[in-house]
């Protein structure tokens, strides 16, 4: 807690000597790419700002609860060689490990209710000072911030090159969110829905095929207690309302991307990666994984 504390106080330079400290940039990147100055940045544009020399990527996932933020920040956290923090993790590992926080953050998330800026604040503090530790340098914030004034903590004791905000339409992505499984013996995430949205009236078409599991995970698949669609419409719903200052705010500052995922995981990872300028070295191989 240590770190976020400094933070709140100072809004200062402590916390940024754990999350900006030196380290030589991913050689995937085009440093020379500028950000255009507009309003907004389309995912037809090139959006990396300038990213300095001495220290590795800061980025962040902005997106509804189930869009994928998870599955693509992960992706580029394993192209990039940097952390992959996501907020929703570690709110998930709070709840299973028994502590202090849990029963508290089980009533929050069973009801769709989005968690307090104190206890996120509290895990990701957590998270950054192990990250510490083990030398990690750059990240990519996957669930963070979530409000207003999280962004503007972040913001006073860091720079963030970009904000990646994913969007996906809301026929798919309740579909997507019912359809999440988990498997109960080894973690797994898997997804049973099957989306196939018409195209209409000029709209384009949506297929998103399953993400079946292995067949030793077949008979050990779990519902996420939280994944009704009561729950997720409400999870949608608070999302949406707090989201909009947050977007707002990292649109004035030109660093906002925004993405609209086009399909499934091979389509969209390609065209995110194009819109990056990044290059997957793995190919085809690692897109369709």
């Amino acid at each position: 807690m240590a770190v976020l504390n400094r933070l709140l106080r100072a809004r200062g330079s402590d916390f940024s000597s754990i999350i900006n400290r030196g380290f030589s940039t991913s050689s995937t990147l085009n440093s020379e790419i500028n950000l255009r100055a507009a309003s907004s940045l389309s995912h037809k544009s090139l959006p990396l700002g300038r990213i300095p020399k001495d220290r590795n990527v800061q980025w962040v996932f902005l997106g509804c609860p189930g869009v994928g933020k998870g599955t693509y920040a992960g992706r580029l956290s394993r192209l990039l060689g940097v952390p992959h923090i996501s907020t929703g993790d570690l709110v998930r590992e709070e709840l299973s490990s028994k502590g202090p926080l849990a029963s508290q953050l089980a009533e929050i998330v069973n009801h769709g209710k989005l968690v307090s800026d104190e206890i996120i604040i509290k895990l990701l503090s957590k998270r950054l000072e192990a990250g510490e530790t083990k030398g990690e340098s750059g990240f990519i914030l996957d669930g963070f911030p979530r409000t207003i004034r999280q962004a503007e903590i972040l913001e006073g004791v860091t720079d963030i090159d970009l904000v990646v905000n994913l969007k996906l339409r809301e026929e798919a992505l309740l579909a997507k969110c019912l359809g999440r499984r988990i498997c109960s013996e080894c973690g797994g995430n898997y997804n049973v829905a099957c989306i196939d949205i018409k195209g209409e009236n000029g709209s384009p078409g949506m297929y998103m095929a399953p993400l079946p599991p292995p067949p030793h995970c077949e008979s050990k698949l779990i519902t996420r207690s939280d994944d009704t669609e009561e729950v997720v419409k409400e999870r949608f719903r608070v999302y949406n309302e707090m989201s909009r200052p947050v977007e707002e705010f990292y649109r004035s500052r030109e660093k906002l991307l925004e993405f609209d995922l086009p399909g499934g995981i091979p389509e969209s990872w390609t065209k995110l990666l194009q819109a990056l300028n990044l290059y997957d070295h793995e190919g085809k191989k690692s897109a369709a994984a």
